[in-house]
């Protein structure tokens, strides 16, 4: 009898029937979904920690965001996406914003919470939309594949792969010191079961390869294994956020690279899990668009308030589409997964930046598999997203890619008489940036 009642009120609430599922599906595939993004618990408090935030903080801050981000989705839009802290996205809050400008990470919270905000009025507005169509395809493209390039380079960095060298800036690091070792064989095993289509394949090779640490001294030995969050922790960085120094003039091209950034992310991911869950309409438009843009919105900005960097659609929710997830009631059980891991804080403490490293660099070669739809024959196209996509590892800076390729598209195409195409929102953009940079 409870059963059926169950049964009955996820029925209600998630319209299974409807959507062709049940909830033994639902659950299949909230678990599915997880597994697959589970590692943003390792690697997100991994580089915030960069930043100079608590690690223990900033991982009560991960799951507090990633629950109210899916959370959100599922009963505004009942759809089955899945969000958390972006990849990227923390890369550019850490290496771009706190270390490479030397701004505060309370300030960059700040930063991070206007955005929401903005984000939130945008999308009850059909501005946020029209903003994300008037963007070429090519740039948008640029921008993600160069991420990815960077996302894989700190990767490679955390590894100690790659080192720095005072006359070719960088080199090859010992490959066989602890770190690099632990992190070259992470590596291989990690692209081994990625390319094997093996279900959590990111999380596995995080494992393994902390597993592997214990052996040459990298991974410590664990304090336990089960505990309760502490308050205290999360105090540390729980409503730590520098509204008034986020208004600061010389934040405001820090502010716009985090707008655009995020809105590519968000679109891009829901465009491609929604193509998969046969959500789209025949024109490609999504339906209840404004619903997801919104819940979007709102975990960005109460996970500024948590205190991690901004929360966004995963695209690692495909996976749970692909085993059937069609309902929000996929993204409830994420949820409970999410809350669940928050009990396990004394083991993946230990996780080494050598374990975490692999999923960088994999997570930067999926991002980076975007380029096949760059128009290659024609160089107008070409030209803008190469410089985006190439400044931003090489400047350490996805802000300054992102710039330079709004700066170079609309030029590009105006001096070789096609400045037709490019929408006027872009032109405004390039004039903002040139003023960005003259400004700085």
């Amino acid at each position: 009898m409870a059963n059926t009642q169950q049964e009955g009120f996820f029925e209600r609430t998630f319209k299974l029937k409807e959507n062709g599922t049940n909830v033994k599906t639902e659950v299949l595939a909230g678990i599915t979904t997880f597994m697959t993004m589970a590692y943003i618990i390792f690697v997100n408090p991994s580089i915030l920690s960069d930043a100079g935030m608590p690690f223990n903080g900033v991982f009560i801050a991960t799951i507090a965001g990633a629950i109210l981000g899916t959370v959100m989705m599922a009963l505004l839009t009942n759809y089955p996406f899945a969000l958390a802290s972006g990849m990227g996205l923390n890369a550019f809050f850490t290496y771009s914003i706190v270390i490479g400008m030397g701004v505060s990470w309370q300030t960059a919270l700040g930063i991070v919470f206007i955005e929401g905000i903005i984000f939130i009025v945008l999308s009850i507005t059909p501005v946020r939309q029209m903003i994300v169509n008037s963007i070429p395809m090519s740039l948008k493209t640029g921008i993600s594949s160069g991420i990815g390039l960077f996302i894989a380079f700190i990767g490679l960095q955390n590894a100690g792969i790659v080192v720095a060298d005072p006359a070719t800036l960088v080199r090859m690091g010992d490959l066989f010191a602890g770190p690099a070792l632990i992190a070259l064989l992470g590596l291989i095993i990690t692209g081994i079961l990625h390319a094997l289509r093996v279900k959590g394949a990111l999380l596995l090779g995080i494992i393994i390869a902390t597993i592997l640490g214990f052996f040459n001294g990298v991974t410590p030995t664990p304090e336990g294994v089960v505990a309760f969050p502490r308050m205290a922790d999360w105090s540390q960085v729980l409503f730590q956020l520098d509204i008034k120094s986020a208004f600061n003039i010389g934040m405001i091209g820090v502010l716009i690279s985090f707008l655009f950034v995020d809105l590519f992310d968000t679109a891009g991911t829901l465009v491609g899990v929604s193509q998969q869950a046969g959500y789209l309409k025949e024109d490609g438009s999504l339906p209840k668009a404004d619903r997801a843009l919104l819940a979007d919105a709102i975990a960005t900005t109460g996970g500024a308030l948590f205190g991690t960097s901004t929360v966004t659609t995963y695209v690692e929710s495909a996976s749970g589409v692909s085993e059937g997830g069609r309902t929000g009631l996929t993204g409830i059980v994420v949820s409970i997964l999410f809350f669940l891991s928050l009990f396990f804080q004394p083991i993946i403490a230990i996780v080494p930046g050598a374990a975490t490293a692999p999923a960088l660099i994999i997570v930067g070669v999926m991002m980076l598999s975007n380029i096949r739809s760059i128009k290659w024959e024609d160089f107008t196209e070409v030209f803008p997203a190469f410089v985006a996509m190439i400044v931003m590892p090489l400047t350490y800076s996805i802000s300054n890619g992102i710039a330079l390729g709004f700066i170079t598209y609309p030029l590009v195409k105006l001096f070789t008489g096609k400045g037709k195409e490019v929408h006027s929102l872009v032109y405004v953009l390039c004039a903002l940036f040139i003023i960005y940079f003259i400004w700085l």
